[in-house]
């Protein structure tokens, strides 16, 4: 793919790269759409894990791009925030691990992506933050209902309601990335944990996903009946009989 996204597959590993350096990865309404195209190609080609990052230097992504905005009217700003939901929420469904290697900013609706991802790698140069605030506006492609879930009521509100930006150590303690890495480390880091998730079981990590997130969703009763109904559909499944197989007969199994 060419233009503000591009997709490399290599080995089930689909890396979807936010490519507008010149604007720190801003978020326009085209790279939207291009980002919804490249998640929809990886998933047809059956991507076994799915990272996210930036082009360049300095950004994850910026956040949504403030001179396309700026000006627009209500039904305008109305359409905009449904394209940033169609995105966050495609990341969010992606039937594989999603990982967000972030390598610089992220912030407003930057961070808003890396949020709708499983797992955030941070560089020790990262700097996050839920912006909003600043610009008179609030979060707007999901931040208000994702930061409070990972790093607590507390936390997200002050997080939203200064607009206070923090470093990647800070983030991690927050709970908001779980790992923090070298800047020049950052690309073999993700690298190795997607390479470890490809060869992890496609469906039962697919199935684990699907049931992590209804815990987010629902209530415990119907969550759990999620969770059993779902432990249920994977028994006579291929990599089930292999998984138990090669751990009877002390040996590696052989996932699809």
């Amino acid at each position: 793919m060419t233009g503000p996204i591009s997709l490399a597959l290599d080995d089930g590993v689909a890396t979807v790269t936010i490519d507008r350096p010149e604007s720190l990865n801003a978020l326009n309404s085209a790279a939207l759409d291009a980002l919804l195209d490249a998640l929809d190609e990886a998933e047809e080609r059956e991507a076994r894990v799915l990272v996210l990052t930036g082009a360049g230097e300095t950004a994850f992504a910026a956040g949504a791009d403030i001179e396309e905005m700026a000006d627009f009217s209500t039904p305008e700003a109305h359409a905009y925030a449904s394209l940033g939901h169609d995105v966050t929420r495609a990341i969010e469904t992606f039937p594989a691990p999603a990982i967000a290697a972030i390598n610089g900013y992220a912030l407003g609706g930057g961070l808003e992506l890396a949020l709708a991802c499983d797992l955030r790698v941070a560089s020790e140069r990262a700097v996050l933050g839920q912006t909003e605030t600043d610009l008179g506006i609030v979060p707007g492609w999901g931040g208000t209902q994702r930061l409070p879930r990972l790093v607590g009521d507390e936390t997200a509100r002050r997080l939203v309601y200064f607009g206070d930006r923090v470093d990647a150590q800070d983030a991690h303690e927050l709970g908001l990335v779980g790992d923090v890495v070298a800047n020049d480390e950052l690309d073999g880091h993700v690298a190795a944990l997607a390479s470890d998730l490809a060869a992890r079981p496609r469906f039962a990590l697919a199935a684990a996903k699907e049931a992590i997130t209804q815990s987010h969703e629902t209530d415990l009763a119907a969550g759990l009946d999620f969770e059993r109904r779902t432990w249920a559909s994977l028994f006579g499944t291929h990599d089930q009989r292999e998984g138990m197989a090669a751990f009877l007969e002390e040996r590696d199994p052989a996932f699809e």
